[in-house]
This record gives C-alpha cells, sequence and structure tokens, in this order.
C-alpha cells in the first residue's frame, strides 16, 4: 500500500466556495473543443491561464466521452495525459485526472495528479476501487450507465432524481466495501449522461436530494447540448458549445447557491464571476 501523509478530504481543494474545475481535454474528438490542445505545449498553456485566473483544479482527460465517441486504448490515454500531468504538476498546479480506467489514474496520480474523476463512477473498471483505495486520493463518482457509445439508448428512467440517487448510493457503498475511505468520495449526478434534456433540468431541481447522501457534490454542465436545446433559436436549431457559456455560468451560480461543492467547466472566468454573485447574495454582503 502506498503511503501519503495526509487523508484523502485533505486532498480536495477547499478555497472557502464552490470550487471551479477546469476542463482540460487533450483528445481530438472531444465536443467543445476536441484538437485544441493535444499538442502537449498547448495543453500546458491552456493549463496555466486557467490557473492564472483561478481555477481551484485543472481536470485533465485523454479520452472523449460526449455521446458518440469512440474509445482509445489505455495506452493512448497515458500517453495523452502524463507528460501534460508531469509538467504542471512541478509548476504546483492542482489537478485531476479524468478516466474510467484504474491503470491510467495510477499513472497519473504518480505523475502528480491527486484526484480522480470517474466519469463511471467505477463501473467501467472494477479495479479502479482497489487503485483508489490504495493510493487513497479523492475519487469522484459520477452516474454512468454506459459508455459514450450507447448511452443515449439507456435514458430510461422510472424517477430520474430518485433512479439516480439510488444507483449513485448503491456505487458509494460498493466503494466503502472495497475499502474506500468516506472521506474520498465526492458525488456527480452525470449531467448530460444517459440522460434527456428533462432529465437534467429535473437532477438540477432537485440537487439538494444529491447532498443529503452527506458528500461532497460536483456537477459538470459545461456547454452541453441540453443548454443548446434550452437556447435554440426560432429555426429550432440548437446554440452551439461556443454560445452556451452564458448558460453555463448561471447554473454555476445556482450550483453553488444550491450547496455544490464544485462545478467543472471550459471557461473559468464566468463561472468564478457568478459563484461570487451566489456567495453575496446568500450572505447579503459583497
Amino acid at each position: 500500500m502506498i503511503e501519503t501523509n495526509e487523508g484523502p478530504a485533505a486532498r480536495l481543494p477547499n478555497p472557502g466556495r464552490c470550487v471551479v474545475m477546469g476542463v482540460l481535454n487533450v483528445t481530438p474528438d472531444s465536443f467543445s473543443d476536441g484538437g485544441r490542445y493535444l499538442d502537449v505545449a498547448d495543453a500546458i498553456e491552456h493549463a496555466e491561464r486557467m490557473w492564472s485566473i483561478g481555477a481551484d483544479i485543472i481536470d485533465i482527460g485523454g479520452e472523449s466521452t460526449r455521446p458518440g465517441a469512440a474509445r482509445v486504448d489505455a495506452e493512448t490515454e497515458i500517453a495523452r495525459v502524463v507528460p501534460v500531468i508531469k509538467k504542471l504538476a512541478g509548476m504546483g498546479i492542482e489537478l485531476s485526472v479524468d478516466t474510467t480506467r484504474a491503470s491510467v489514474a495510477a499513472a497519473a496520480i504518480a505523475a502528480g495528479a491527486r484526484v480522480v474523476n470517474d466519469v463511471s463512477g467505477g463501473l467501467a473498471d472494477p479495479d479502479m476501487a482497489r487503485v483508489v483505495g490504495e493510493l487513497e486520493v479523492p475519487w469522484v463518482l459520477m452516474h454512468w450507465r454506459g459508455h459514450a457509445t450507447e448511452m443515449d439508448a439507456l435514458a430510461d428512467y422510472t424517477d430520474v432524481v430518485r433512479d439516480v440517487r439510488d444507483e449513485l448510493s448503491a456505487r458509494v457503498d460498493a466503494a466503502l466495501a472495497a475499502g474506500v475511505s468516506e472521506q474520498a468520495i465526492v458525488l456527480d449526478p452525470g449531467i448530460g449522461f444517459a440522460k434527456k434534456s428533462k432529465h437534467n433540468w429535473a437532477l438540477l431541481n432537485s440537487l439538494d436530494s444529491l447532498l443529503e447522501l452527506g458528500f461532497p457534490v460536483l456537477v459538470g454542465v459545461s456547454r452541453k447540448r441540453f443548454l443548446g436545446t434550452l437556447l435554440a433559436g426560432e429555426d429550432g436549431s440548437s446554440r452551439p458549445p461556443s454560445g452556451r457559456e452564458n448558460a453555463t455560468a448561471a447554473v454555476s451560480a445556482l450550483a453553488a447557491g444550491a450547496g455544490a461543492w464544485g462545478v467543472r467547466v471550459h471557461d473559468v472566468q464566468p463561472s468564478l464571476d457568478a459563484i461570487a454573485v451566489a456567495d453575496a447574495w446568500r450572505r447579503g454582503n459583497g
């Protein structure tokens, strides 16, 4: 077992407000920024920019999880993320790795990442719980029903809020049974993953139901297609990802006001501003 001198909860950013996690996709096919940061130098420059603006953690992913995306092998994923993580960790930047594979998580933590953000909630790789438990790092468990190529066909719920809560509770139970510390767990409702627009809005409207489970909650809606649907033009055409940033920031403010631990976004500044407004509103002073 790898020795650490701090518990997993200590590795979670705690800036005294809702955490802002900056997205860094080192992939050619992510829905919003695919190919823009595949080059190591470009990735590092973008991460530095988000960090300097005020991001609390940079979330680095080497495999697209957009609906319909094809999988890459673990070796490719590691080759994409590890050089970037090593460089950024050496600069003192807080990092998480966005992966569903235990081998990638282990390589990323060895390179300097401090958090594992697993969109499969441990379902994609049965070895993930062991790795996370041994490394004693925080583990984001997202609600998930299947890989990108099949997720849209799995958006069938009796009561989406109850079903997501129950399925996430089952993932928590499985993690604890595998020896993962209760303090290591962060929950994510999986907005946009095996969910239709109505499901996403119902979950956001009932975020308190997930918070009642007693774990930090991460909300990731940045530029997602349900926002494009909401903001569709008069002809019914969806607003493109580049035009969804104001809506993303609005969700960040509402999520912060509801008590979310963090939000995961592509554009850091608008969400930082929105969270500052939400906090001042809640306190009744600036």
